[in-house]
């Protein structure tokens, strides 16, 4: 009954009162808006007075993938708040994350590696011992190679040249090195010789699939390819034994995340005579067409054309494809927006969209569109998940650059902010808590940095900044 009462006399307002409300939030969209602009110049003072670079992280430490030093309890001690990383040069151009441990590119070229090396992907030769997997350290191998780029899956880790060439190291009986038929395991990076007359631009892995993109716009494809998640690459197409399992349950998006992942790890098992392209291969589907931007999930791929189109392929157990055509292989995405660059976590897809199409695209404001698994509010709202919708709370933000992990996303604003939502769990968000957020919220600690750079792993993320 009360409630209803002050509902009415919100209606009985005189209009003096709804002016004075406007003028409020007016007031406050101005003074934000002041506050942005002040910190661009604060941030234009630090680009030409700073000193250097620095690498932050937050979330799971249990793989060593934060970089931060051993406490008592070991190296597995997690961080709720950005935190930096020590014992990396000053600077870092670029950062990466694979599943469970970092890579970070000097302007040098140089390559560092930290995090899980149970497979070798830290470039240390036979895998190090486990308490140093949390030291930063130069990869071995690469000193002949000025490294503009590199990329990681969970267990593979990839650099790319100035010259183009690509590099691969680690351990992966899916394929994902590139390095020839029945090649699994590779201690120091290693070329990729098939692809030695291509300029590479951009590589993408999943669990056992890669892709990689040319500075020309060809894509290749090669590992698994189960489900169509590298296209008809491999001749014909099978669905995997994870895929079947999900269609079995038909649950997995409601279902519980430690129930999930059972279900991957039981279709893991299941898996024999895996269809396995062991060096990489130009995707026939898209000849002739030029490729933007590409992202690889756990079991799917996004592939942006340079017309616009989006296109889906894999698994679509979280309806991470997008499309409500089921059909295996390389399909368009149901889609009226027009995208800048894709992005993808375990099971839920991330893109970037310009608000309006003007002449002056750079001018033009972006949104984030997201779909696919929603478990922990990591499409950034609460409700339908293969519905490709955008992430209202950022309404008003220009997102640059957008990142996805098992179950949280990051996204940078042309503003130098940053914004966080999904799990909390071990601190994935930064927030200093454990907490999820079912919507975007400003990750405060980093107010005072210049942030160039956001990138998350499977359940930790990597931030650079100008110190």
């Amino acid at each position: 009954m009360d409630s209803c009462k002050t509902q009415d006399a919100h209606r009985r307002r005189n209009p003096q009162q709804k002016r004075s409300q406007t003028k409020l939030l007016q007031y406050q969209k101005m003074l934000r808006a002041a506050l942005k602009t002040k910190k661009k110049m604060a941030v234009q003072f630090m680009v030409q007075s700073r000193r250097g670079l620095a690498v932050l992280s937050f979330g799971d430490g249990s793989h060593g993938a934060l970089g931060l030093p051993t406490s008592l309890m070991g190296i597995g001690v997690d961080a709720y708040e950005p935190t930096k990383v020590l014992s990396l040069p000053s600077d870092i151009d670029a950062v990466s994350a694979g599943h469970y441990h970092s890579l970070a590119v000097t302007s040098q070229g140089q390559l560092w590696a930290w995090g899980r090396d149970l497979e070798a992907q830290l470039g240390r030769g036979r895998s190090s011992p486990r308490d140093s997997w949390n030291e930063p350290k130069r990869v071995i191998g690469l000193e002949q190679v000025r490294v503009k780029a590199a990329f990681a899956s969970g267990v593979v880790s990839a650099a790319i040249g100035d010259d183009g060439s690509l590099w691969t190291w680690g351990k992966s009986k899916r394929g994902q090195l590139g390095l020839g038929k029945e090649v699994i395991e590779a201690v120091v990076p290693s070329k990729v010789e098939a692809l030695a007359r291509e300029k590479i631009a951009k590589v993408t892995f999943g669990w056992g699939h890669a892709l990689a993109q040319t500075e020309d716009g060809k894509l290749f494809g090669w590992g698994y390819s189960a489900d169509g998640r590298l296209g008809s690459i491999a001749g014909t197409l099978e669905t995997s034994p994870l895929e079947s399992s999900a269609t079995e349950n038909n649950k997995l998006s409601s279902s519980t995340l430690e129930a999930a992942e059972k279900l991957v790890l039981e279709g893991v098992e299941k898996e024999k005579n895996r269809p396995i392209i062991w060096e990489p291969r130009l995707v026939k589907e898209l000849h002739g067409v030029h490729v933007l931007d590409i992202a690889c999930g756990l079991d799917h791929s996004l592939i942006l054309c340079g017309d616009g189109t989006l296109l889906s392929c894999g698994s679509n157990a979280y309806g991470q494809l997008g499309r409500v055509k089921q059909d295996l292989g390389m399909f368009p995405v149901d889609i009226s927006f027009h995208l800048t660059s894709v992005a993808s976590g375990l099971g839920h897809s991330l893109a970037i969209c310009r608000v309006s199409l003007s002449d002056d695209s750079k001018g033009d404001p972006t949104s984030i569109v997201s779909w696919g698994w929603n478990q922990s509010s990591q499409l950034g709202r609460v409700g339908p998940e293969s519905t490709l919708m955008k992430v209202k709370a950022l309404e008003g933000e220009t997102p640059v650059s957008v990142s996805g992990g098992r179950v949280h996303s990051i996204a940078l604003t042309s503003s130098g902010e940053v914004w966080v939502w999904g799990c909390g769990k071990n601190g994935r968000l930064g927030l200093g808590s454990s907490i999820d957020e079912a919507e975007p919220v400003l990750l405060y600690p980093l107010e005072d940095y210049e942030v160039l750079q956001v990138v998350s792993g499977f359940d930790h993320n990597l931030v650079l900044v100008a110190e």
